[in-house]
């Protein structure tokens, strides 16, 4: 029934989106409802629960009443009114795109989030990592309730700084009832129609050509660099492990230094607040250039509503916007088009601040002033000693090499919005805003998405004038045209030849993530645990009772601890201790009420279970799993 519910409510607020794709961009066709509905709808999904938890909460009534707030955009957007009529343009190459690249994410996505498999829950190689954190910052939400959210995995610390409406769009459908893997894809599978959809519409609009787009389209989804060549030749063997090893693949291969990842593999399926974020930037920015490049400037709402909750969807999402809106802002003024069409762009930048200030003060910049390695210089992103150029040749290979020439033969618009990517890729070379270098991905495929609408418009060209001139037919270079579409081929062959057998990894890779006994030992914390009780747990990143119960932990795995910049140490002496030297004193000093025993907790410390045997009353086994109270 919860998941009949989730469905509904779902519906509910893509009919709000879809209402404001028809009120806020008029004479919109088909493609850009689509895209739009989706965009709106995340990002209602993200601000109106996360506004009404200040009043109520996360509960069930702040869920409702963020639902009656969207029926109401949902009624308003589809009242009559003038100037909403839908454009009857239909391009197949929107559809020949957006189709199989979301059948394919969400084939993945399905199969890879807690996948029921033989009693146990498997996953694939990219969520193997990522996901058991998700999980339980979206089951704690929804079971402790407290909003803004503490962060479950380190016992008495908030959220430091993390983007947590990328998991609060999951923990409402939990509130209604919802299975813990149906919650997590809904709103996943709602959104990928704005990420697909939204890149595509920007590269139509940057490019003027349904063809053109597509083919940035699969260079930005499907592209990668020259990764392949070490799979190539050696010892036998040496290629079919790109499908048999973890993390040996064209795109993600430590060793060679390769780490320019697909983009729908590494970032969209394992990574919530990636998906959520581009859900909202890359139709805003499709809408951004309308507004810049062709004087409409009718679509600044749209624009500031689709920004307004990305600072804690996806904060990286909102610096690249910021980024990209000062560079055409400076375009706007060298025009020197008089007041008139500066007061949209100062009404979406008031706008913005005035949005994005709560945001920024009261969640993200105390957690960046209080974690550690948050904004620092650091030259080179995640090269690790190649030389700068032929690390990018290498890795992003293709598109890569034709960005100088591809600029030089666009136009001043599209120059001009790379533009904003090139100010996206001096401050990421330079600057990095999280604990993690690598991270500063996150900025740099804004970069290279707009790099590779550039190189599309290139290679269209190249190709589409052999294909005009063949059709014409005569000239004295008859011959020459079948070679240069042979070459346009054999690049976009070797542009994506890379993530080609990355994804085929991907779709065959599986990973048993939580063993039958893991999942009754977190069904059994979520049904009898008080959701603030404190569980005492090894520091694996697979944990039952944070993943599967939303259970805070004394001491949850360093990987996800040290990466988001929080203070840990104290915590984790503490839990070894209570393993290895335990003390009622102790465990009552930190508050521990629940000590859980597995595999984990027993080969990572030398435990005295008979401690906790003689003083504790055992209230769960099944298998290797016990669990303790204490007191």
């Amino acid at each position: 029934m919860g998941n009949v519910l989730s469905l509904l409510y779902m519906g509910v607020f893509l009919a709000a989106g879809a209402g404001l794709a028809r009120r806020l961009v008029p004479h919109s066709d088909v493609q850009e409802r689509v895209v739009l509905a989706s965009a709106f709808a995340t990002a209602l999904l993200a601000a109106l629960p996360a506004l009404t938890a200040l009043l109520f909460r996360f509960t069930l009534p702040a869920a409702l009443t963020a639902l009656a707030g969207a029926a109401a955009v949902a009624v308003w957007g589809w009242l009559p009114a003038g100037g909403t009529a839908m454009g009857r343009q239909v391009w197949k190459g929107f559809w020949l795109c957006i189709l199989p690249a979301a059948a394919l994410t969400g084939w993945l996505l399905f199969t890879h989030t807690l996948y029921l498999k033989d009693g146990a829950y498997w996953c694939g190689q990219s969520t193997y990592g990522d996901l058991p954190m998700h999980l339980a910052l979206i089951e704690a939400l929804a079971q402790q309730g407290d909003f803004p959210p503490g962060f479950s995995l380190l016992a008495g610390q908030t959220v430091a700084g993390y983007h947590f409406l990328c998991e609060s769009v999951s923990s409402v459908f939990l509130l209604l009832g919802a299975g813990l893997k149906f919650a997590c894809l809904l709103p996943q599978f709602a959104a990928l129609p704005a990420v697909f959809g939204g890149a595509w519409l920007l590269a139509r609009r940057l490019l003027h050509s349904a063809g053109a787009a597509s083919l940035a389209f699969w260079l930005f989804f499907m592209g990668s660099g020259f990764g392949f060549v070490y799979f190539l030749g050696g010892e036998k063997g040496n290629f079919t492990r790109i499908f048999t090893a973890f993390y040996e693949t064209p795109t993600n291969y430590v060793e060679e230094n390769i780490r320019w990842v697909n983009p729908i593999v590494d970032m969209l399926v394992p990574q919530r607040a990636t998906l959520f974020g581009w859900a909202l930037l890359f139709p805003a920015l499709a809408l951004l250039a309308a507004f810049a490049l062709e004087g409409r400037r009718e679509l600044w709402p749209a624009i500031a509503l689709l920004a307004a909750p990305l600072p804690l969807t996806q904060t990286h999402a909102a610096l690249a916007l910021a980024l990209v809106c000062a560079v055409l802002f400076f375009r706007q003024l060298l025009t020197g088009r008089g007041r008139a069409a500066l007061a949209p762009w100062l009404a979406l930048a008031a706008v913005c601040v005035l949005v994005w200030l709560p945001q920024l003060l009261g969640e993200i910049l105390p957690g960046v002033q209080g974690g550690e390695r948050f904004l620092r210089l650091s030259f080179n992103w995640a090269n690790e000693g190649d030389n700068y150029f032929w690390f990018y040749i290498k890795n992003i290979g293709v598109v890569y090499l034709l960005l100088i020439p591809a600029f030089l033969a666009a136009d001043k618009a599209l120059r001009w919005f790379y533009g904003g990517g090139l100010a996206i890729l001096l401050l990421s070379e330079f600057v990095v805003f999280q604990p993690n270098d690598y991270d500063n991905n996150k900025l740099l495929f804004v970069w290279h998405l707009l790099g590779c609408v550039l190189v599309a418009g290139l290679l269209w060209k190249f190709s589409a004038g052999a294909l005009r001139a063949m059709g014409e037919g005569g000239g004295g270079h008859t011959r020459r045209r079948p070679l240069r579409l042979a070459a346009a081929g054999l690049l976009v062959v070797l542009a994506t030849f890379g993530s080609v057998l990355t994804m085929g990894r991907e779709l065959v890779s599986e990973y048993q993530q939580f063993s039958a006994d893991a999942i009754a030992a977190g069904q059994w914390a979520r049904q009898k645990t008080d959701p603030h009780a404190l569980f005492l747990t090894g520091t694996q990143h697979i944990n039952a009772v944070a993943s599967l119960a939303g259970r805070t932990v004394l001491c949850g795995s360093p990987s996800y601890l040290y990466y988001h910049g929080l203070k840990y140490g104290e915590q984790q002496a503490a839990a070894k201790a209570m393993y290895e030297t335990p003390s009622a004193g102790l465990l009552a000093e930190w508050g521990v009420e629940y000590v859980v025993f597995s595999g984990f907790e027993r080969s990572e410390f030398a435990a005295d279970e008979g401690w906790y045997q003689r003083n504790c009353a055992q209230v769960f086994r099944q298998g290797e799993y016990v669990i303790y109270q204490v007191g």
